[in-house]
């Protein structure tokens, strides 16, 4: 590990604390649970996702990097050596978004992303709340994902601590300054977009799947902000929802029939 990497964590440490503080004092939408029970679920199962991650896909994509690095292979070695760190992200980003429109329309990965879906309240801890074999699903995913784009080591640690900084920024239920939220939507992706992606409306559902920068909503039409935050009801509308909300019923509900949307 070099020596800048404990300071870098020790700062996500801070960022992170910084963030469930400043959404506790304001908050974007109010909270239909009760706050600890909740929080204690999606810390359990973020921790499992953690230990898979360390475990299985950390020295896997690492070797694919460094590979990367050594044969300069990839679409951002393609690229003219000042654009390949720009370019590098900005690939890894868009693969993430045709990523995510995966996991809801493909019924095998929605029975493991539903877990996340299922939080009935929104915030920075429902970034982590995935069910841990979600992290071996998409696995072939995010192994096929570095190879191609052919993100160097450095280049592929700035895209994680990029895209965990965007994910547990626009999981929070952190009202911005007025204006704010419109005016940064327009480059990244931001808690009232996401906030409508959890609607438990699926045509609401069915938009802002960015998860970095906003412009392939915007590319892609699947960008929204008609939706005003008090009317959004979080989570999903589905049979099982009301069922599968504490840690057992999440970890056996990817093994149950699909509940009808």
């Amino acid at each position: 590990m070099s020596r800048t990497r404990p300071l870098l964590i020790a700062g996500a440490a801070l960022a992170i604390g910084g963030l469930l503080w400043a959404e506790r004092r304001r908050p974007l939408r109010e909270r239909t649970l009760p706050q600890w029970p909740r929080l204690a679920t999606n810390l359990l199962l973020g921790a499992s996702c953690a230990l898979v991650i360390r475990a299985v896909e950390t020295p896997l994509v690492g070797r694919i990097a460094a590979t990367n690095e050594a044969k300069t292979r990839g679409i951002m070695h393609l690229l003219p050596r000042r654009l390949r760190f720009a370019g590098g992200l900005l690939a890894m980003d868009y693969a993430y978004y045709w990523w995510h429109v995966a996991t809801h329309k493909v019924p095998f990965l929605w029975r493991f992303h539903r877990v996340h879906h299922l939080d009935r309240d929104l915030d920075s801890s429902t970034a982590i709340r995935f069910h841990a074999l979600d992290m071996l699903v998409s696995l072939p995913f995010r192994l096929v994902q570095t190879r191609l784009v052919g993100v160097d080591p450095a280049t592929h640690r700035a895209w994680q601590d990029f895209f965990f900084a965007s994910v547990l920024f626009h999981h929070s239920n952190l009202r911005l300054p007025h204006g704010w939220d419109r005016a940064l939507s327009h480059l990244l992706t931001t808690p009232k977009m996401h906030g409508i992606h959890h609607s438990a409306v699926l045509s609401e559902q069915d938009s802002n799947w960015t998860s970095g920068f906003s412009l392939w909503d915007r590319l892609h039409g699947t960008f929204r902000d008609d939706v005003p935050q008090g009317a959004i009801t979080i989570g999903l509308d589905d049979a099982r929802s009301l069922d599968d909300l504490d840690p057992v019923d999440l970890v056996r509900a990817p093994f149950r029939p699909l509940p009808q949307r």
